[in-house]
């Protein structure tokens, strides 16, 4: 690969991580015999499908250009196997045959969790989201909540009333919105606001009647269906979570499953089911095998 190619795919590659818009990065990192040419070969892949440089000039780039729409859904990282005429094979069958072995990494800036309220639950979500690689950011309305003293792991907090905050509030496609206020005024507020915003997720802490009231309040006052709709409400995966801290797992849990494509089942029947074994017989509680 010439040098001048290298060196556009490395700037576009970290402009990608720091700002965006995001860009695959396939590079090959293992060859087996007479590949050992292509080794370290790179490719970069934009959302519109167009690249810069190659792996190959034939099979690989068709495979990795075939994968790129998927990677980007996931923003995924992962390592791939391929044979010389452009199949995908699994690692023991790589090692039987000539394969490449390249690793395909969507590089893109950090995604955001906006948390709205910044009480218990917006605590837990704050030091769950960033171990989790969120960039975090906190909106409340009290001085005493709203501080870098109580969310060190922060990158922007801001206090004032919800809806003055949000009315201008950049969010994008890389946002996840999390409304877990104090009442459910400060939620319908909050919501009536980021609804119909372009947020990756929008979810909504509360019981079902409080929930209830507040989208029927909000379809009334014209908010369209489809934006309330998209509302995850109740939020968060079914764990049977109880503290502000097992909600706020239970909230991350769902966030990550919707961005990396994930089927929130145990993992347990998840690999069964990409093996092709049928899952246990479900049966009513009680109920013995032998009837």
């Amino acid at each position: 690969m010439k040098a001048d190619v290298r060196a556009r795919i490395a700037a576009e590659a970290i402009t990608a991580h720091e700002a965006g818009p995001p860009a695959l990065v396939a590079t090959v990192i293992a060859t087996r015999d007479d590949g050992a040419a292509l080794l370290g070969a790179k490719m970069l892949v934009r959302p519109d499908g167009s690249v810069l440089g190659s792996l190959d000039g034939g099979a690989l780039d068709d495979v990795v250009r075939e994968e790129a729409p998927e990677m980007f859904r996931r923003h995924g990282a992962e390592t791939m196997f391929v044979t010389r005429d452009g199949r995908k094979v699994t690692r023991q069958q790589a090692s039987e045959r000539q394969a490449y072995t390249v690793m395909l990494e969507v590089l893109e800036p950090a995604p955001r969790l906006l948390i709205i309220g910044g009480g218990h639950i917006g605590k837990a979500l704050a030091i769950i989201g960033d171990l989790c690689g969120f960039s975090i950011e906190v909106i409340d309305d009290r001085p005493e909540y709203a501080n870098v003293e109580r969310f060190p792991e922060a990158d922007r907090i801001t206090r004032g009333r919800f809806d003055e905050v949000l009315a201008d509030y950049p969010i994008d496609s890389a946002t996840c919105v999390v409304c877990v206020t104090r009442g459910h005024k400060h939620d319908e507020t909050s919501l009536r606001l980021v609804a119909a915003s372009p947020a990756a997720y929008v979810g909504m802490i509360g019981s079902r009647r409080r929930v209830a009231a507040v989208l029927q309040h909000l379809l009334e006052e014209g908010v369209p269906r489809e934006a309330i709709e998209r509302v995850r409400t109740p939020i968060g995966l079914d764990i049977g979570a109880e503290t502000p801290e097992e909600i706020a797992v239970a909230i991350m849990a769902e966030i990550i499953m919707l961005r990396r494509g994930g089927s929130g089942e145990a993992m347990r029947e998840a690999n069964k089911a990409r093996r092709g074994v049928a899952p246990p017989e479900r049966r009513p509680p009680g109920e013995t095998a032998g009837g």
